[in-house]
């Protein structure tokens, strides 16, 4: 004979990602208790019990007297059971019983207010899941095309578990709109139960309704941007095909210029003559003017604190400016001194072509190093392009003026130059600052550079970098992004200069030492949080007699980084950085490891490792870092370890 079918609808909602707070009586003498929630053997079933269980949520916040603890247990009756539902278990059964008696007990209400005042009881919850019901016959009543057939991706035997019956028919909902079909409608499966066979035969309805293209765009809530801009960047146009991942795309796109709090869309109620549809833009625009403040600390450059004022729309076309005020070397034992760091950028979107914009920058420096003291003042104009969505290039002109003082000299130098870059970003992420756990991205730049000064020069300075970010959830069992591993190297060199003689003060005693033939500034240097942590800042490579930073014409450098979440927001990190400084490339790649017999030798170069590990607080603008690092060979003049605190990864 053939089995009995009931037909249920399928769950609509997924119980393990809301949890309902729902009020019950308190009185003045509530009854303690505790919860012990039977394991089913499955994680994710029992996480989401446990999440969904008001009776473990809500046990400290909303304490509640003998006879609403009862009603709170009773309530976890039906929700837990519709958790079990959603997994595929259909003839699952939940039993709680408090103080060993069950919730239905007449008698339960009279013991617990019994009990004395202060004594705490046990809610023991037991489940028993039942069989694992599987999808059967999987049939779809309505006409739609072929190619978005397979989309459901749903197949008979598989385990009927709710989430993936609902996400199969939003697939199918997103095919139809992608291709065409803005109306299309994709009811809630309803699903026949065979409780025999233990299976549940699947009935999706579907109306496609008309095919159809984009018609007028419009935009509301416009206030001061002005919507020529908008028109000009729209990625959509009246008479293409309907695509709601192509409206999605502009929505994001117009988003991001950066001057909108919020972006929404709304179609038409139905396609016009024409066949075509209304798609309307509703703009929130962002308050005008913002102030930010920023801090940091490692314990080589010590502090610094800062606050950016800016104008997030100077003209109504999005243009921007920034005012920029940072003290900085509040301390450090790499410093000597207070500096100063302060800007003032201005910014052009979509000039003279779309995604192209064009920065006007000014800023005055002042930095006091063991390296050399810099006081300058610069100015820039840049071009930049976007390719794609990975690739970027740019262009700029830039012009220096400064003073250095390095060992007892003071020179004062007039630079130009040409720089170029490309950027290479399939991380994916908006914000450097964001947190990368997959993808690449590599960087190269290299500017002609014209120096006027205490020594003419013309040189080359070309550098770049390649970071890798593997997420490891696979290899090691976690979820997606909270295990990944972080490489980078990364290198520079100044093509074209050379070195010369120098006097320096060595103990009263004029001393000839060989250095680069570059400003101070332009030379490479390794060590600190943007290379080798561990090191102090520029004390990676050559160093004058009194042990003060040289510097150098090539640099390289590599770094791996285990990042790891814990537990909710905070996770940690293990790390190992290598550095090298010299007077060519294939200096740094011949240098060996810093040991006792290279590192004491303040002419010769190495390698130098530093390792160490730090903790992360993952917050909404990027994660909170503190690291900790030693030197895996500590000179004379080198600290017992650096720390190191900032906002966003190391890289």
């Amino acid at each position: 004979m053939a089995a009995k079918l009931h037909t249920r609808p399928i769950l609509l909602l997924l119980v393990g990602a809301v949890v309902l707070h729902a009020t019950a009586p308190q009185a003045a003498d509530p009854q303690p208790y505790h919860v012990v929630l039977a394991s089913t053997g499955n994680a994710a079933l029992d996480a989401t019990l446990k999440a969904t269980s008001q009776l473990q949520a809500l046990r400290s916040s909303a304490p509640v007297n003998p006879f609403g603890l009862i009603a709170r247990a009773r309530g976890d009756m039906d929700r837990l059971n519709t958790v079990l539902e959603s997994f595929g278990y259909y003839q699952g059964r939940v039993s709680i019983t408090i103080d060993d008696l069950a919730i239905d007990a007449p008698s339960l209400g009279d013991t617990l207010s019994a009990l004395p005042q202060g004594s705490d009881v046990a809610c023991r919850v037991s489940i028993d899941p039942g069989p694992l019901y599987h999808l059967g016959r999987i049939a779809i009543d309505g006409t739609l095309p072929d190619t978005a057939r397979a989309s459901l991706a749903l197949s008979s035997g598989a385990p009927a578990i709710a989430s993936q019956v609902l996400a199969g028919g939003a697939r199918l909902l997103t095919t139809l709109e992608n291709q065409g079909y803005a109306f299309a409608r994709v009811d809630t499966p309803v699903a026949d139960e065979d409780p025999q066979q233990h299976v549940l035969n699947l009935n999706f309805h579907v109306v496609t309704g008309p095919k159809v293209q984009i018609g007028a765009v419009r935009f509301e809530g416009l206030q001061r941007v002005h919507e020529r801009l908008l028109r000009r960047r729209l990625l959509l146009h009246t008479g293409e095909p309907y695509s709601a991942i192509a409206v999605e795309q502009a929505r994001k796109d117009l988003l991001a210029l950066g001057v909108f709090a919020a972006v929404s869309v709304r179609l038409g109620d139905a396609p016009d003559a024409q066949g075509r549809v209304s798609v309307t833009f509703q703009m929130s625009e962002r308050p005008r003017h913002a102030v930010s403040l920023a801090a940091a600390y490692s314990s080589d450059l010590g502090g610094s604190t800062g606050v950016t004022w800016s104008d997030r729309d100077v003209g109504g076309n999005g243009e921007q400016l920034n005012l920029a005020a940072n003290l900085i070397n509040l301390g450090g034992t790499d410093t000597t001194g207070i500096g100063y760091d302060t800007s003032a950028k201005y910014i052009i979107p979509d000039f003279g072509h779309r995604d192209q914009s064009l920065q006007f920058a000014v800023g005055a420096l002042r930095q006091s190093l063991e390296a050399y003291d810099q006081t300058a003042e610069m100015s820039s104009v840049t071009l930049s392009r976007k390719l794609s969505s990975m690739w970027t290039v740019s262009i700029a002109v830039s012009a220096v003026h400064e003073t250095i003082v390095q060992e007892g000299n003071t020179s004062v130098y007039t630079l130009f130059a040409l720089p170029l870059g490309v950027l290479y970003d399939s991380t994916g992420l908006a914000s450097p600052l964001l947190d990368p756990t997959s993808g690449e991205r590599v960087s190269f730049s290299l500017a002609p550079t014209v120096s006027r000064g205490r020594a003419n020069a013309n040189f080359l300075v070309t550098q770049g970098s390649i970071a890798r970010y593997l997420d490891l959830h696979r290899l090691l069992g976690s979820d997606p992004g909270r295990s990944v591993l972080a490489l980078r190297a990364v290198a520079g060199s100044a093509l074209g200069a050379t070195q010369s003689e120098e006097t320096v003060d060595v103990n009263g005693a004029q001393v000839a030492e060989r250095v680069p033939d570059l400003p101070p500034d332009q030379r490479f240097y390794a060590g600190g949080s943007g290379t080798v942590r561990g090191y102090r800042y520029q004390s990676v490579g050559p160093q004058f007699p009194d042990g003060n930073p040289v510097g150098g014409t090539a640099m390289a450098a590599v770094n791996a980084e285990f990042r790891q979440r814990i537990a909710g927001n905070f996770g940690a990190a293990l790390f190992a950085d290598a550095g090298e400084v010299s007077d060519s490339l294939s200096g740094v790649t011949h240098s060996r490891r810093c040991s006792s017999a290279t590192a004491q030798q303040t002419e010769t170069t190495c390698w130098a490792l530093g390792v160490g590990a730090g903790v992360r607080y993952y917050s909404p603008i990027g994660p909170l870092r503190l690291d900790f690092a030693v030197p895996t060979y500590r000179r004379s003049n080198d600290d017992k370890f650096e720390v190191y605190i900032g906002l966003g990864q190391a890289f």
